[in-house]
């Protein structure tokens, strides 16, 4: 009996163990607190960045011009310009250009001079012809014909005779022209020599003839210029 006792107290001892005070004290158990609202953070939102694609606007480059950044000025500014210096040809003197001359079968005719002189006095008292041929093989002889053109009038001589350049080799002939070779020479004065060329074959064969070469040469009067005597005069009494 006394065992069951001491039983019996063992197993109060472990229920007491596993009640609450209310239990024991026999009051309804207190109500459990509520938790409050906890405010669950949410996790934000990733954005993707949106890099905008590059946009190109031609731009024009000015070339072999300098650019500057105009600057504010309250003063004027006054714009100068420089022009390159330009020459004026007299109004009285008209610009005259010598015709083209057909030279089929010469390469090259030219003067030594667009004027010459009568009289020993003044210088050249000769002009130099010098033609170049274009086909030297077919070509034995070049002969020069020249007469007078009044300046004034524009009346002409006779033609003078052929006249036989001299051959230098290549197809290159010369001749040295003064002016007793010409005739009607005390006829004109200050007048254009008109002039033209033919080249020949052996057999006195014509091969090619130039146009007129006309207003290129002049023959010209000599005028002495008098000569002014430095020597000084004595007076005497």
């Amino acid at each position: 009996m006394k065992k069951n006792f001491f039983l019996l107290i063992f197993v109060f001892l472990l229920s007491a163990c596993s009640m609450t005070v209310d239990q024991l004290l026999g009051r309804p158990p207190a109500p459990t607190p509520t938790p409050p609202f906890t405010n669950t953070p949410t996790a934000a939102p990733t954005f993707t960045p949106t890099v905008p694609s590059p946009t190109f606007t031609a731009t024009p480059t000015m070339v072999g011009l300098k650019t500057k950044t105009a600057t504010p000025d309250s003063s004027p500014t006054s714009l100068v310009l420089t022009l390159p210096a330009v020459t004026l040809l007299p109004t009285n003197t008209p610009l005259v250009f010598a015709p083209k001359v057909d030279m089929t079968g010469f390469v090259s005719i030219t003067t030594s001079s667009e004027v010459f002189y009568k009289g020993k006095e003044c210088q050249p008292t000769s002009v130099k012809f010098t033609a170049q041929v274009t086909n030297p093989a077919s070509v034995s002889f070049v002969l020069l014909f020249v007469r007078f053109k009044s300046k004034l009038t524009g009346v002409t001589s006779e033609w003078t005779d052929s006249i036989a350049m001299q051959s230098i080799g290549a197809g290159t002939y010369l001749h040295d022209l003064i002016p007793l070779e010409m005739k009607a020479v005390d006829s004109f004065e200050n007048a254009w020599v008109q002039y033209q060329l033919v080249s020949t074959d052996s057999h006195g064969k014509k091969v090619a003839k130039t146009d007129i070469f006309d207003e290129r040469l002049a023959l010209l009067n000599c005028v002495a210029t008098p000569t002014v005597s430095m020597t000084p005069t004595v007076m005497t009494p």
